[in-house]
């Protein structure tokens, strides 16, 4: 089994760049993270329609003013290596806007495609939220 360090630091990479993504309203950069096309997208009790379905998804339900969209946080976030091109990562997440804060916890199996550390699945578990994140 490879050193987790590195692992876990390419991991924490592109959650970190997937946050600011979002946060400039970036949909197609958020979307760089996730494994093209296979994704699998579990929310709201649903599976998405793979990358595109998931990219539509977001559009959707979180596209146009900046106050809609709102502001992502991902935080307290484990990650434990299972392989050498397989991550398990839970952690939180907070979106911050005027109307439906959300609050949640994203399990997320990370897989190295190609050389870089994408989500091959991704299970979302979100309730409103009724603070600011940590």
């Amino acid at each position: 089994m490879p050193d987790p360090e590195p692992i876990r630091a390419a991991i924490l990479h592109t959650v970190s760049d997937m946050e600011a993504a979002w946060n400039r309203g970036d949909f197609r950069g958020y979307m760089v993270g996730f494994q093209n096309p296979g994704v699998v997208f579990v929310s709201g009790g649903k599976m998405q329609a793979d990358w595109q379905g998931t990219l539509d998804h977001y559009v959707r339900d979180y596209g146009g003013a900046p106050e809609r969209r709102g502001t992502l946080h991902f935080y307290d976030m484990k990650i434990d290596v299972l392989a050498p091109d397989a991550a398990m990562l839970v952690g939180h997440y907070h979106l911050e806007r005027p109307d439906h804060p959300q609050e949640g916890i994203n399990t997320r199996l990370f897989r190295k495609v190609g050389g870089r550390w994408v989500i091959a699945m991704n299970h979302v578990s979100s309730y409103e939220a009724h603070a600011p994140a940590p």
